[in-house]
């Protein structure tokens, strides 16, 4: 980081977010506070390894943001007027990521004793940083969230999938036990899936499977769970539901695959696909690979009878 030359500029401080509504005595001693510095393109300016007592201000240029490591995607881009290490630069600890100029770029740099005495005479400065600083928590939770969802989310079928599976087991199974509620789950296996993408193509497979994910999810509750649990087969949660019932449910939705004898698709039409079902009920103490061993060994007693059909 070299120092330089910056021509101060009272106008353009008033049209960054963290001196807004800030009063002009104010900022006059801000500006004589502030250094300018040039950044070159793929310098890092924070780093979890070094202890930060500045705020940045971004006046030209792009920096991006990196969580863990560098070599991981950036977790969110710096654009002139933004800033960066307020955190770290508060509690005076170390930045919790990485802050890198992808482009050669421009900051104003202000120590943290200097901006201390600014709070104390500018408490409209303290609550613009505040405010910069709820949306870099909100932002950050987003992505958290997005993320948490990408890693549970079957990116074919846009079904959850085995690992979200294992949650919401735990949480169903504690809900139906506590309120005295039966629980079935539904397995089911796309027929003769090996032979279809053999004919037809892996590409018309990856259709079929969106096809059988679409159609049944539609037909479920809300309260109902499915999830591609790999390959070509696919996993339904029934809270609430007796065996019975949950038979009855199977059919249905075997049925309505049964009568959709082909499908449009970005490929061309392409002949429908059946599957053949494992029904199974909670018992006492079950955990989920307890009863997804039941409703697999149901399952191959399905294929055994001829496939298109439901045991259990």
């Amino acid at each position: 980081m070299k120092n330089a030359h910056w021509q101060a500029d009272l106008q353009l401080l008033k049209r960054q977010r963290l001196f807004q509504n800030v009063a002009a005595n104010s900022l006059q001693q801000v500006l004589q506070e502030f250094a300018a510095c040039d950044l070159e393109k793929g310098e890092i300016l924070l780093s979890p390894f070094n202890r930060n007592q500045y705020l940045y201000l971004l006046l030209d240029g792009q920096l991006q943001v990196y969580l863990g490591s560098l070599d991981n995607q950036p977790m969110s881009t710096l654009e002139a007027g933004d800033c960066a290490g307020e955190i770290s630069f508060i509690d005076n600890d170390h930045p919790s990521a990485y802050v890198v100029a992808t482009q050669p770029s421009t900051v104003l740099r202000l120590h943290r004793e200097a901006l201390s005495k600014l709070f104390q005479q500018s408490p409209q400065m303290m609550q613009n940083l505040l405010e910069l600083l709820c949306d870099r928590v909100r932002t950050g939770n987003r992505i958290i969230l997005d993320t948490e969802q990408n890693a549970n989310v079957d990116t074919l079928t846009g079904l959850y999938n085995r690992r979200w599976l294992e949650h919401i087991y735990e949480r169903e199974n504690t809900r139906c036990a506590f309120n005295g509620q039966p629980m079935c789950l539904l397995m089911l296996d796309v027929d003769h899936f090996k032979a279809y993408n053999d004919r037809h193509g892996h590409l018309a497979g990856d259709y079929a499977l969106c096809l059988v994910a679409h159609t049944l999810r539609n037909q479920l509750r809300p309260k109902d769970s499915m999830a591609r649990f790999g390959g070509e087969e696919f996993v339904i949660l029934l809270p609430e539901i007796a065996v019975e019932e949950a038979r009855n449910i199977g059919e249905r939705l075997r049925q309505s695959l049964e009568q959709v004898p082909s499908f449009y698709s970005p490929v061309g039409i392409l002949p429908g696909v059946t599957v053949s079902i494992g029904l199974t009920q909670m018992q006492p103490k079950d955990d989920l690979q307890d009863l997804i061993a039941r409703a697999d060994a149901a399952l191959y007693k399905a294929k055994m009878q001829g496939r298109n059909c439901l045991n259990g």
